[in-house]
């Protein structure tokens, strides 16, 4: 199994601090490694650092309390956990990758699925944490070491299903770090609570959030930039690599890596052909693809982005139900769970 399945509960700090715990073994090793954190060090003591922190702050202070809790849990400074958390929203190019997509099915369900890319040394060095909160609904989410859960897949127990694809933004702005944007929207009880939040909060960078939930028809895909959030209902099938792909945000400035265009594109095509009695095994297919140079499944050690597909994830949404299944390069399911549950 490429990670560990752990189950954690308490108030927001004690949740950091129990989030940072698993991380603390790993964190040397995982940031010594990093091209990504040698580009941040410069960044340390920056004046725009503290002004992310600043935003963060105010604009989302329960999910400060777990940036502060993790920071203790993994006995590394504040400052350096901020960093670490703002990374996409200070560098053009990181190693967080993906590929979603989205499907309503002829029997009324929905469903959505994820490929999480990332750095290939944290392979079988991440969680599925199941998070339940004094405060808020609780969720479920792959949680890479040292990052606040949210920016990969995840679900809450309101039934909001979540999935982030990094987008390389040019723009760099005063706003609150989009990591910590991803985590608020699991707080979220309906998809229209996640789109009141996404656009009444300033963006320092940009991510793609394809939403869905258990008590709303809609399938949602949100690119969400400094200055603009554009939101798209995706219809009967979508894709989406690591881009920006929507009419109104196209001519944002944005690095658009070779792999993310043969993925936008393939993935495109593969949807496009899908017959009306689609469902998860084409899913699964889809995202299991090996075709071309630069494919879908990433498992290749000279992968140009320094990404690999850490594991896949399908979300199956009906009427008061949310199913998450999770993958490892393979078509049998390593987990299974009924994320709208309360953990036993």
């Amino acid at each position: 199994m490429a990670y560990k399945y752990v189950r954690i509960a308490g108030s927001r700090r004690e949740t950091g601090i129990a989030l940072g715990k698993l991380a603390r073994p790993l964190m040397d090793a995982y940031l010594d490694q990093s091209p990504t954190w040698e580009a941040l060090r410069p960044w340390r003591g920056h004046p725009f650092l503290q002004t992310l922190g600043d935003q963060a702050r105010q604009s989302l202070p329960a999910v400060w309390e777990e940036l502060e809790g993790l920071a203790e849990g993994m006995r590394l400074p504040l400052e350096d956990v901020l960093l670490w958390n703002c990374r996409g929203d200070l560098l053009h190019k990181t190693t967080d990758g993906c590929t979603s997509v989205a499907l309503k099915a002829a029997d009324g369900s929905r469903w959505i699925a994820h490929n999480e890319d990332g750095d290939p040394f944290l392979y079988g060095r991440c969680h599925l944490v199941d998070v339940a909160l004094d405060d808020a609904p609780g969720y479920v989410s792959f949680y890479y070491p040292g990052s606040l859960p949210g920016h990969t897949f995840g679900a809450n127990r309101a039934g909001l299903v979540q999935t982030i694809n990094n987008l390389r933004t040019r723009q760099r702005q005063p706003g609150v770090p989009r990591m910590l944007v991803a985590r608020a929207v699991l707080d979220c009880a309906t998809l229209d609570d996640a789109l009141a939040l996404l656009d009444s909060l300033p963006h320092a960078g940009g991510f793609h959030h394809l939403l869905g939930s258990a008590h709303d028809e809609r399938l949602l895909s949100v690119e969400a930039m400094p200055g603009l959030t554009s939101v798209l209902e995706t219809g009967a099938r979508y894709g989406h690599a690591n881009h920006m792909v929507h009419a109104d945000t196209t001519g944002q400035l944005q690095v658009v890596t070779d792999s993310s265009r043969a993925r936008q594109h393939r993935i495109e095509r593969i949807v496009d052909g899908w017959s009306p009695g689609a469902g998860s095994d084409d899913l699964l297919a889809a995202l299991f693809d090996t075709e071309g140079e630069l494919p879908i499944l990433r498992t290749a050690a000279d992968d140009p982005d320094e990404e690999n597909t850490l594991a896949t994830a399908v979300f199956e949404i009906r009427e008061a139900e949310v199913t998450l299944r999770v993958y490892d390069r393979k078509t049998r399911a390593d987990i299974a769970l009924d994320v709208m549950s309360d953990p036993q």
